[in-house]
Order: C-alpha cells, then sequence, then structure tokens
C-alpha cells in the first residue's frame, strides 16, 4: 500500500505550517528546505500558488495523487460545493476519523492502526485506511487492542469536544460519526477553492 515516508520536517518546512503535526524543528527554522530556502523568495505564479495547495492538503491527509485525482472527480459529481465536498470526502476517511477521535496521534500512526488491524467499523474488522465512513457509523477500538500503550498514550487528556460531528464513548472505547462536517468545522487551513482552480483548467 503506497504512501509518502520520505521526511516529514521537510514537507513541513516547504509549506511553512505544521501538517503533520507538532514539529519541533520548524519552530526553530520556519523558512524552505535547501540552501536557497532562507534566501529573498521569487514571486509564485498563479499556477504554482494552486499547485501548492494541492501538494498541502495531500501530504496532511496521507493521500497519493491517484486517490486524490479520485477523490476530486468524485467530489466534483456531487452535489453541493466542489471544494468543501473534497474536504468532506477527505475528512470521511476511515484513517481521519481514527485520528480526529483521539485514538492516534498522528494521521500516519491512525492508518498503521487500521492496517495492522487495530480498528473495527460497526463491529468489524476494518483494515482499509481509506475506507468511506458514513453518519451513523461506530468506530471502535478491537478488544485485545485496548491495552496498546500507543492508544493509551494517545486517548490520555484528549478534548473529544473538539469535533462536533464525531461522538466519544470512553466507555467502550468507540466513536460515531454523527454527520459529515460542515466547512466550519473542518480546523485545516486548506484553501480548497485553489485546487478547485487547479484541476479545472
Amino acid at each position: 500500500m503506497a504512501r509518502y515516508i520520505g521526511p516529514k520536517t521537510r514537507i513541513a518546512r516547504k509549506f511553512g505550517e505544521p501538517i503533520f503535526g507538532t514539529d519541533k524543528v520548524l519552530s526553530k527554522k520556519n523558512y524552505p528546505p535547501g540552501q536557497h530556502g532562507n534566501a529573498r523568495k521569487r514571486k509564485t505564479s498563479e499556477y504554482g500558488i494552486q499547485l501548492r495547495e494541492k501538494q498541502k492538503a495531500k501530504y496532511t491527509y496521507g493521500v497519493l495523487e491517484k486517490q486524490f485525482r479520485n477523490l476530486f472527480d468524485k467530489a466534483s459529481r456531487s452535489k453541493g460545493i466542489t471544494g468543501e465536498v473534497l474536504l468532506q470526502l477527505l475528512e470521511s476517511r476511515l484513517d481521519n476519523v481514527v485520528y480526529r477521535l483521539g485514538i492516534a496521534p498522528t494521521r500516519s500512526a491512525a492508518r498503521q492502526l487500521v492496517s495492522h488491524k487495530h480498528i473495527t467499523v460497526d463491529g468489524k474488522v476494518a483494515n482499509i485506511p481509506s475506507y468511506s465512513l458514513k453518519p451513523g457509523q461506530v468506530i471502535g477500538v478491537r478488544e485485545r487492542s485496548k491495552s496498546l500503550e500507543v492508544i493509551a498514550d494517545a486517548l490520555s487528556g484528549f478534548n473529544h469536544s473538539k469535533y462536533p460531528w464525531l461522538e466519544w464513548d470512553a466507555t467502550s472505547m468507540s466513536g460515531k460519526l454523527l454527520h459529515i462536517p460542515e466547512r466550519a468545522d473542518i480546523p485545516e487551513n486548506i484553501k480548497e477553492q485553489l485546487i478547485v482552480e487547479l484541476y479545472s483548467k
């Protein structure tokens, strides 16, 4: 299963944002990587700005080019504003919801938990990170995985009220997707309209 496994801080510095989570190096070196990273910036073209936004969304959600394009095509065929629907599709992915529920500290950790069969959907083991969840579905931790240190550490002190579209039950270590999130409920700093403009060329 292909995924990006390169240096994450380098990518975060490229965008100037901690897109993979808290990053100590980024806070010290808040300029692009490479020997010319701290030099005077050249003006970026309109295409370059749009491409940058698409790349940021791809890296943030851990999606490769072909998957991202397929999601965009699906969003463009759906009712509603294409850019918003695209973000809603990305947010509805199983690995992202596992991360949003606080079961994993990062999306890549959430992806690994799903791939290694530690997560269930409606009581059945699910091992496809890109699985698209629907409202009403329950995402839980497999019984034999509840004692995993990585899950316990991630859940300790996690604020489950951050996302109004998700409901968490600490007793059963499971969460429910109440509804597809509105754009205002998605905290990612992504200008989705630029992505739509890029693919519309």
